[in-house]
């Protein structure tokens, strides 16, 4: 199958949002955009049934109406619609698995009754084997399309332990496609010993600081040699990596976080810093599952 990006579609809002972002990304990267409805009552199409008695009238509504504004924007873009007889969870995160990158509605911490949001977003960002990105409505409900040429930074929030190739590779194709800067965050909390009975202890902090230069240094020298049109900035901040993540996200057109592909049994689906920006940061969310 060539590549595509794939937006889930259930007539929200949100959805719409979605598919606006991802028609603008599929067009950056030269890819087919597939938009996808997934309505497990889909029936087999009938031959020459009347209009008031087809019951798959409003799920091919939803995919002609995203079609038809896409292609007004994006006359050159291909755009393919797909009616899947399968429940939302599933038909995305094997769609996910078939894709570029997956692009769904979000609503961050709002509580939602909309059919691809909420729990099934959730779900399919934890088992999606490829990119998920989530898109907010604010941005571009009830205003014009979003301009084409985004020029706000992509940042990514790198945590440095373990392998984060995938995360990097996506994050730095993202910012060539764009022309953007990339900006790099990593966040460490600061141990026990760095706080002494009048407060931080600064040559515990400068240590700190400087091993995570380094290491950074290290860890980024291989992907700016091999992207070096992309102009790449990092920094490293002695806070939670949380919160320096959804801090760095203020200003950017597109948040990068990573996902752990194996996790302990018990564990959450979702490390802290994904979580925070699912649910706090104002952009459009991008998690890539990797090693």
């Amino acid at each position: 199958m060539e590549p595509v990006v794939t937006v889930g579609l259930d007539g929200s809002s949100e959805s719409l949002a979605a598919a606006r972002w991802a028609a603008d990304e599929a067009g950056r990267r030269r890819l087919t955009l597939r938009l996808l409805h997934a309505w497990p009552l889909l029936v087999p199409e009938p031959t020459r049934t009347p209009a008031a008695m087809d019951h798959n009238y409003w799920a091919r509504r939803i995919l002609h109406n995203a079609s038809t504004e896409i292609q007004t924007h994006h006359p050159g873009l291909s755009v393919v619609g797909s009616l899947v007889a399968d429940d939302a969870e599933h038909a995305l995160v094997r769609a996910a698995a078939e894709s570029e990158m997956t692009v769904l509605g979000s609503r961050g911490l709002v509580p939602v009754e909309s059919y691809f949001l909420g729990d099934i977003s959730l779900s399919v960002v934890a088992r999606a084997e490829r990119p998920v990105v989530l898109v907010r409505a604010e941005a571009s409900e009830g205003g014009p399309w979003p301009a084409r040429t985004a020029r706000g930074d992509v940042v990514v929030g790198l945590k440095l332990h373990g392998p984060c190739d995938d995360l990097l590779e996506f994050a730095f194709k993202t910012a060539a496609a764009r022309g953007v800067t990339l900006r790099i965050v990593h966040g460490r909390s600061l141990p026990v010993d760095a706080y002494a009975p009048w407060g931080v202890d600064h040559d515990v902090t400068e240590g700190i600081a400087r091993d995570v230069r380094e290491l950074l240094n290290r860890t980024l020298r291989p992907w700016r040699d091999r992207f070096p049109l992309v102009e790449v900035t990092d920094s490293a901040v002695l806070v939670s990596p949380a919160k320096a993540v959804v801090r760095a996200a203020d200003s950017a057109d597109l948040l990068v976080v990573g996902r752990r592909r194996r996790r302990a049994a018990l564990a959450p689906p979702l490390g802290s810093v994904a979580q925070a920006a699912v649910h706090h940061a104002r952009c459009p969310v991008a998690v890539v599952p990797h090693e």
